[in-house]
């Protein structure tokens, strides 16, 4: 388990550096420039030997593999630079919005998971009655409602509701409040976005519950279990559920990783400054190096997203064994 976990660690070296080869290119094919973008706002004329100087003060004068190396450098050292377009540090731009994106993917994570399993379980327990059906209905629902619609719906439910009851429409704060001053002020502003993509997210994961449950229920294994007696309830917990448990932890950590940085709708909705607006505003803006970072950072979080999976399998199966 420890020589697998150094070369799982080791290997995340030449996937981060594919995915640092493969955006740093795909950046220069874009047609503009983030000088001319910048100067252009002015209005007026702009002098050609002002543009060269802001590429020269923004390393673009460099050659391609220098400014690649010093990106791959910078990464690796966490010193990313300062954004083309602000000109803050991109650590900054980015610390400042990740622990919002990142709340919001645990929050929906927590209430994807509280649904999806034990719905996923009683459905496939309960095949082709209504109960699964219900189930059914309610995660195809799921898939085909997209998370900013929704968002919307319940911005609208918790106006009209609460005009309704109390006489005054409520709906979540606008402005950012940290969970450590106010906790339950963050909490009423990001359980509602969490709310909404977690229903899609949980929609996903029940289905891959539900069938790779019906697929585990079917093994020899389990149909010894019930020749010797055992409870119903100890066989689907000790001995299905677990192995079952395999293709649903990949899908959840997949789906985690994504929502790091692509709610960029559902940010807007629920007017949340978060990676995935930030991602948008960064590419609008020709902002090489800020959209070279954030790649960079949803790449390696995916990574150690599917590191902790891989080890994680170990635990819910112990067939599995790594050497």
């Amino acid at each position: 388990m420890y020589k697998y976990t150094i070369k799982r660690i080791l290997l995340m070296f030449p996937t981060l550096i594919g995915a640092a080869v493969l955006v740093f290119c795909l950046l220069r094919l874009i047609p503009g420039d983030v000088c001319e973008l910048r100067m252009a706002g002015e209005g007026s004329f702009v002098d050609p030997e002002a543009i060269k100087a802001c590429q020269v003060d923004l390393g673009m004068d460099q050659p391609m593999f220098m400014q690649f190396l010093d990106f791959i450098v910078g990464f690796f050292t966490f010193n990313l630079g300062n954004s083309m377009w602000t000109s803050q540090p991109i650590t900054k731009e980015i610390g400042l919005r990740f622990e919002l994106s990142m709340e919001v993917a645990i929050i929906a994570t927590v209430v994807s998971v509280i649904i999806a399993i034990p719905m996923g379980t009683i459905s496939a327990i309960k095949q082709n009655t209504w109960i699964d059906y219900v189930v059914r209905t309610f995660s195809i629902a799921g898939i085909a409602m997209p998370s900013f619609w929704l968002g919307i719906l319940i911005i609208l439910g918790l106006l009209i509701s609460t005009q309704a009851w109390f006489g005054t429409p409520w709906m979540p704060p606008i402005e950012y409040v940290d969970p450590w001053e106010d906790p339950l002020g963050n909490l009423s502003q990001l359980i509602w976005p969490a709310l909404a993509t977690g229903y899609r997210y949980s929609a996903v994961a029940t289905r891959m519950t539900r069938s790779a449950l019906l697929e585990v229920l079917r093994e020899d294994y389990v149909r010894t279990a019930r020749a010797k007696g055992l409870l119903e309830k100890v066989i689907i917990n000790r001995h299905a559920l677990k192995n079952a448990m395999l293709p649903v932890v990949t899908v959840i950590g997949i789906e985690f990783a994504f929502l790091m940085g692509g709610l960029v709708v559902t940010e807007q909705v629920f007017n949340l400054n978060g990676l995935g607006k930030l991602f948008v505003e960064s590419v609008t803006n020709h902002d090489f190096t800020l959209t070279q970072a954030l790649v960079m950072l949803v790449a390696f979080i995916f990574v150690v997203t599917n590191l902790v999976v891989d080890i994680f399998y170990a635990w819910l199966d112990p067939r599995i064994r790594y050497s």
